[in-house]
This record gives C-alpha cells, sequence and structure tokens, in this order.
C-alpha cells in the first residue's frame, strides 16, 4: 500500500507584490522593443532633438536605408506609441508623440 506523499507548495514563505498590471507590462514591453533596434534609437534621438517634425526622406538619406525599411522602423515606433506621423502630400513627418508618459519621456532622456 503507497502513502500519499503531501505536496510541496514552491514560494509560499514571503511572496513578492507584483506591482504593475499585465496590460501595463505589455506596454512596457512594446517601448522596450521598440527602442531596442539601434536605428529606432537613433531615430528617436534625432526626434527627440528636433523642433519641427521630421521628413521621411531625411531619414532615408541620414541611415543610408531604402524608404521601405525606414517606413518598418517608423511603424514599430508608432505601435509602440513613441511616435505621431502626419501626411504632406506624398510625404510623411514624423515627431515623438505628444502624449508620451513622464515615464517613458524621462527614459528617453537617459537614452537619448
Amino acid at each position: 500500500m503507497k502513502t500519499a506523499v503531501p505536496e510541496r507548495v514552491k514560494g509560499v514563505c514571503c511572496p513578492p507584490s507584483i506591482p504593475l498590471s499585465i496590460a501595463k507590462v505589455d506596454a512596457c514591453v512594446d517601448v522596450l522593443k521598440a527602442l531596442a533596434d539601434p536605428t529606432r534609437l537613433q531615430m528617436v534621438g534625432a526626434l527627440k532633438r528636433s523642433s519641427q517634425p521630421v521628413c521621411i526622406c531625411d531619414f532615408t538619406a541620414a541611415f543610408d536605408l531604402s524608404q521601405p525599411t525606414i517606413s518598418h522602423h517608423m511603424a514599430k515606433l508608432r505601435d509602440a506609441g513613441l511616435v505621431e506621423v502626419t501626411k504632406r502630400g506624398i510625404w510623411a513627418y514624423y515627431r515623438l508623440a505628444d502624449r508620451l508618459e513622464p515615464r517613458t519621456r524621462a527614459l528617453l532622456d537617459v537614452l537619448v
């Protein structure tokens, strides 16, 4: 006859406080993933230093990348909520998003 072995309970000593909601964590991860690419980080730095929106054509010249590649990078930044775009004719002009969270702005201050 087998005797029942008590199940071990993992991590019940002092459970940590998890201060961030899943939605907040997902938003932070999206921002960090967008900034983890060297080209995108440089683009954000250029937008941060610019007093005017930057035309996509200026990014293609500055980074010696094709327009579709630059658009791909900008889409990642836009999806993360970091940049906004305005279209004028055939050109797209990018700027940092107006409503960045203070913590995101502080992160950008440290990074770029």
